[in-house]
């Protein structure tokens, strides 16, 4: 099943954010809530879309087909699989990134230092002057994993979704295509 824009009505309704981070399971329906996002911070106009995805194999290059397809043709798509800040840092129309945790896991491969890079790219988040929507993997909710990497990831990944959510002025959790306002409390 494929997920669509909400109608013009729900976009209407969306909040106002400069920095907004969307966490979810796998098949949440956080992308099609943050491209939402973003195309609302855009208005008429046209948005980028910084995949940090790699297709690696077929099951991957579907999925980015799949993405790409829903996007349409309001939106400049630009691979960012590991400096997001520096693909950002001189864009002018709203942004959004998808996703963190593919960016995590690129970042841990090419042996990086994450916490370096996290602390730059919350830097680059904050600096920047138009609206960012940033997608990441909650993965912190289940069992804890059995092998020393997935354990790092895991850690890497709560502590990346923090320090992002501590810049954010926007924060959603989705759970079946429903958002659920994190930040600000209160307010959507």
């Amino acid at each position: 099943m494929t997920m669509t824009a909400p109608a013009p009505s729900a976009v209407a309704s969306l909040p106002q954010f400069k920095r907004a981070l969307i966490l979810g399971g796998a098949r949440s329906g956080k992308s099609a809530r943050a491209e939402a996002l973003t195309l609302s911070a855009a208005g008429g106009g046209g948005a980028i879309y910084l995949a940090t995805s790699e297709a690696g194999d077929s099951e991957m290059t579907a999925r980015i087909d799949e993405h790409r397809a829903r996007r349409g043709p309001r939106w400049m798509t630009r691979e960012a699989p590991i400096d997001l800040p520096e693909a950002f840092a001189s864009e002018t129309r709203p942004v959004l990134v998808d996703c963190l945790t593919l960016w995590l896991s690129n970042l841990m491969a090419a042996g990086h230092d994450v916490e370096r890079e996290s602390e730059r790219l919350a830097a680059a988040i904050e600096a920047h002057a138009t609206p960012i929507v940033l997608v990441s993997n909650e993965v912190g909710m289940g069992i804890v994993p059995d092998n020393a990497l997935a354990r790092e990831f895991r850690d890497h990944a709560g502590r990346l979704h923090q320090r992002i959510a501590q810049v954010a002025d926007h924060v959603e959790l989705v759970v079946a295509g429903l958002p659920l306002v994190l930040k600000p409390q209160g307010n959507s």
